[in-house]
């Protein structure tokens, strides 16, 4: 009896300090992530077009690189491409748009990745907002990873438009999805964030939030939002609005410390499994054991 309480004893102790890891499909950066700058049940706003002759007021930003990565798989529906261009038009028109100031761009994707113009091919508001409602969508797959890849490699360098590193512009990206990446996006993401690109990460409808959290900078509470249809997207421009305002220039060397992150990642998931191991070999010993008892 005696020895069966001692095993039933390191059963709760390993299952004490098992209870306190995360399960072995949900890593830490999930846990620190309990909150999101989300929009949800906003009134739908009216009825709107594009209009590329149209400016609104604009911040007095400090200067920006920044490149728009737009998904337009067949699960966005062609009303639904025209809202988020909306919202693109819209975003330009929040920025002090100049050659010595804010220049963008856009990246269009989904199965293949389209560079619809780069950096420094539009430096006033009404030709940027002209080639906006030039964009088409590209219909079917989500490679959200390669359209990172591509941003990082060939949207945001100094033959594109993008300001030289001595110059501390700084570099962002604003991802917008509805779906979940047929491609991996995490060591792409951290890669991009490395290189000094700050990123925003937006949820539309069926956007799945862990690959938000995976590609966005840190904090996510600041740098991943969701909205629950793109009849709503135009809302998220007066929250830009006040970040990309106060966006900072100092260009960050790996600003969320992505390689020290998944390697602490990768350990912490090994060592969970070796406890599970170590878990279940215990339980199959009691089980031996109260079955050796039962025909006792």
């Amino acid at each position: 009896m005696s020895y069966f309480s001692c095993v039933y004893c390191v059963l709760l102790l390993l299952s004490g300090v098992l209870g306190t890891y995360p399960p072995s499909g949900l890593d830490l950066h999930h846990i620190t992530a309990q909150s999101y700058a989300q929009t949800r049940n906003i009134a739908r706003p009216p009825h709107r077009t594009l209009n590329p002759s149209k400016t609104d007021s604009q911040c007095r930003s400090l200067p920006l690189d920044l490149v728009f990565i737009i998904d337009s798989s067949r699960s966005v529906r062609p009303g639904e491409f025209e809202k988020v261009k909306i919202f693109l038009a819209d975003m330009v028109d929040t920025l002090d748009v100049g050659p010595d100031a804010t220049r963008v761009a856009v990246v269009n994707y989904a199965s293949t990745v389209k560079i619809e113009f780069l950096l420094k091919d539009h430096l006033n508001k009404p030709d940027m907002k002209r080639a906006i409602t030039r964009i088409e969508p590209l219909a079917a797959g989500t490679m959200t990873g390669l359209a990172i890849k591509t941003a990082m490699n060939e949207a945001f360098t100094e033959q594109s438009g993008a300001r030289p590193r001595s110059r501390k512009i700084s570099k962002v990206a604003i991802i917008v999805t509805d779906g979940r990446p047929q491609d991996q996006v995490e060591e792409v993401s951290a890669a991009a964030r490395g290189s000094g690109i700050e990123i925003y990460a937006v949820g539309v409808d069926r956007a799945d939030m862990r690959s938000l959290q995976l590609m966005a900078s840190i904090p996510l509470e600041d740098h991943v939002f969701y909205v629950e249809t793109y009849g709503v997207i135009e809302k998220l421009t007066s929250k830009f609005r006040e970040t990309l305002c106060e966006v900072k220039a100092a260009v960050v060397q790996d600003p969320c410390k992505c390689e020290a992150r998944l390697a602490f990642q990768r350990q912490t998931q090994s060592a969970i499994q070796q406890l599970a191991a170590k878990l279940s070999d215990v339980t199959g010993r009691v089980k031996q054991l109260e079955s050796a008892l039962g025909r006792a």
